[in-house]
């Protein structure tokens, strides 16, 4: 009771997904139960699904909360299928994409305690069908494809807060971003790009930085190389803004190459923690150093919208067919990658 679903009267009660089962085990292909949409959901049928370190790091159990059988996967786009009571039933049959975050919670500064991410602790996109909150549904892009869709929205949203929401960027801004490559990486620099902003990178792989300045970069440095940061000051000077997701020693680095009231925006930190950083160098400069995790309702509509006007593409480098999930995961873990790594679904 309550429950609508379009066009489901002959649908199977069962739905093929990657179950995650144990920490360093392969996702397994396995028949398991439909999700029925509960009060205020909505069942997206999965036409694509996209990957993200998150997903690699719950399979290694470097991740809180681990806990199993989940079906992985944050980020999807599909078509609504059903709704439960409440739910809007004219979205049934409407192409969307989902946003991952869920219960931000009524202030915009900063997620609340209930805030959780999809694909662990509730099940994923890595499926035929997934249910989730109606509001975290959006109308997909016109102009983009379901692969397309399905890689934009944990990036973008992650890109557009860390950009826009947290470092403020005006067009004209010189803008930094490290490790060019990832998903997130590509998105600040597409949007920056759009913005009116002049973007460079960095990269461990010269082929990637070539990659970067083929979509709009002015130039970039080399991380691997000593005088990285020295190149880059010869290249812009100093910078208004910048994005990094590494932290670690070289974050010292970043603090020199900021502008007079710069803005450094940080939402990782996979080289660990930050040390060397002498504590005049950001107060004498004016600088402010940010935290960032993903983003508010509000910010992701914002980011679709962002993208749909300017007809932002995201970079998809490969896919895989949702059986070859453990192909792909393994696909990601290679430093080579330029762009998302996404599965098709039906």
């Amino acid at each position: 009771p309550g429950i609508f679903l379009a066009n489901r009267q002959n649908a199977k009660p069962k739905m093929q997904a990657l179950v995650f089962e144990g920490i360093n085990l392969p996702l397994q292909l396995r028949e398991v139960p439909e999700p029925i949409p509960a009060a205020g959901e909505v069942l997206v049928q999965l036409k694509a699904a996209a990957l993200n370190h998150r997903d690699v790091w719950i399979r290694k159990g470097q991740y809180a909360g681990i806990r199993f059988p989940t079906i992985l996967g944050s980020d999807g786009a599909g078509i609504v299928a059903g709704v439960g009571a409440g739910a809007p039933k004219d979205l049934i049959g409407q192409e969307v994409i989902i946003n991952p975050g869920m219960d931000w919670g009524a202030n915009p500064k900063a997620q609340s305690k209930e805030f959780k991410i999809l694909g662990l602790p509730d099940n994923g996109t890595f499926a035929e069908y997934v249910a989730v909150p109606a509001a975290n549904v959006t109308a997909k892009p016109a102009h983009l494809t379901w692969e397309q869709s399905a890689a934009l929205p944990l990036a973008g949203l992650t890109a557009y807060r860390a950009l826009f929401s947290r470092a403020a960027l005006q067009p004209g801004e010189k803008v930094l971003v490290t490790g060019i490559g990832g998903g997130v990486a590509l998105s600040v620099l597409q949007f920056a790009l759009a913005a009116g902003a002049k973007v460079y990178v960095t990269s461990g792989s010269d082929e990637k930085i070539g990659r970067a300045v083929q979509l709009g970069a002015t130039a970039g440095a080399n991380y691997t190389q000593p005088d990285w940061a020295e190149q880059l000051e010869t290249q812009a000077g100093a910078f208004d803004v910048i994005i990094d997701s590494a932290a670690g020693d070289g974050f010292a680095k970043l603090i020199d190459l900021a502008d007079l009231g710069g803005r450094i925006v940080f939402f990782g930190g996979t080289k660990g923690v930050i040390n060397g950083i002498v504590p005049a160098r950001v107060f004498w400069k004016q600088l402010s150093v940010l935290g960032t995790t993903m983003g508010s309702a509000t910010e992701f509509a914002a980011m679709v919208d962002f993208v749909a006007a300017h007809q932002i593409i995201p970079v998809v480098i490969k896919t895989f067919p949702l059986a070859q999930g453990n192909a792909a995961l393994d696909y990601m873990e290679q430093s080579s990658r330029f762009g998302k790594i996404v599965l098709e679904i039906n």
